[in-house]
């Protein structure tokens, strides 16, 4: 599986979102974006990741990045979680996961000790010129959007 490193082109991608319309990376030029990769919805780490987004949405808006989330999970589950979370960023589906592999966030990992395929926990703060400007692999989710905004700044 291979992993995005800084400096590399954020590959391309076009999804459907929560409203089931077309979001894609391209629609960002202007702004610096966290792509987030998590597992599920409504699971207690993503749920835990998801809110501490969220709770840190204005700290990204003032820096002017845009939060993304991205899983498996189809626009009906992501609009139940949204709503009984009041999550505020934009959630898109790959059911296909071939955005997540190309960005190195499906694949092998351990899980309770044993070797299994699925989503990475992963995170990417892309540029406004489509450039990754941070890697994170194997997120832990508690705690891990602070860390984020302190990256972010960082290149601010």
């Amino acid at each position: 599986m291979a992993r995005l490193e800084i400096g590399d082109t954020a590959p391309a991608f076009s999804l459907l979102d929560q409203d089931e319309n077309k979001v894609a990376l391209k629609d960002f030029r202007d702004d610096r974006v966290i792509l987030y990769f998590y597992p599920a919805d409504d699971t207690p780490g993503c749920t835990k990741e998801a809110c501490q987004f969220n709770d840190e949405l204005g700290a990204f808006k003032k820096l002017g990045v845009k939060v993304i989330g991205i899983s498996p999970n189809g626009s009906e589950d992501h609009v139940a979680f949204r709503k009984k979370y009041g999550l505020k960023f934009t959630l898109l589906s790959d059911p296909t996961k071939k955005i997540m592999s190309a960005y190195g966030a499906y694949g092998e990992k351990m899980m309770y000790g044993k070797k299994v395929i699925g989503v990475i926990r992963s995170t990417f703060i892309i540029s406004p010129k489509g450039k990754i400007e941070a890697t994170w692999y194997g997120v832990r989710a508690d705690g891990h959007a602070a860390k984020v905004l302190a990256a972010l700044n960082e290149l601010s």
